[in-house]
Order: C-alpha cells, then structure tokens, then sequence
C-alpha cells in the first residue's frame, strides 16, 4: 500500500486580492507569488503558481488552506481532491 500525497488546488479572486502577501508569506510550499499586473483597483494580486500545470505530477498543492485561513479579503477558495 502506498501513501500518494493529498493534491489540492486554489482560486484566487484578482479582482478581491488586494496584495497584501500574506497567503505567499504562509504557504508551505512557496506556491503563491504577487503578479506583476494590476487588478482593475489597482492592486497587484496574488496569483498561483501551479495554476497553469497540466502534468498532475508536477503538483504540489496539498490543500491545506492556511492561504485561505489568513486571507482579510476572502480572495481564495481551496479544492482538495
């Protein structure tokens, strides 16, 4: 029986995000960068760095929430699975 490592992804809202670096700050896996656009606020939002990965093994997301805990804005939904 082999254990395989829980996957999870995250949306982040840029139009809510306001920059304020504290879901890159407490991800563990350095997965959360600030983007060098501007919302239409003209914040610089978080962005996900794996949102883009089309190989599931490149994956490193656990799902486990801390963005989301520590999110002020309520800018990021968690999907484990």
């Amino acid at each position: 029986m082999t254990m395989e490592a829980k996957k999870g992804r995250i949306v982040i809202d840029c139009n809510l995000c306001k920059g304020c670096y504290l879901c890159v700050s407490v991800c563990p896996n350095e997965l959360i960068a600030i983007s060098t656009e501007s919302n239409e606020k003209g914040y610089y939002p978080a962005r996900f760095t794996e949102a883009k990965s089309k190989n599931k093994k490149d994956l490193k997301c656990t799902g486990c929430a801390m963005c989301a805990v520590v999110c002020p804005d309520i800018a990021i939904e968690v999907y484990r699975g």
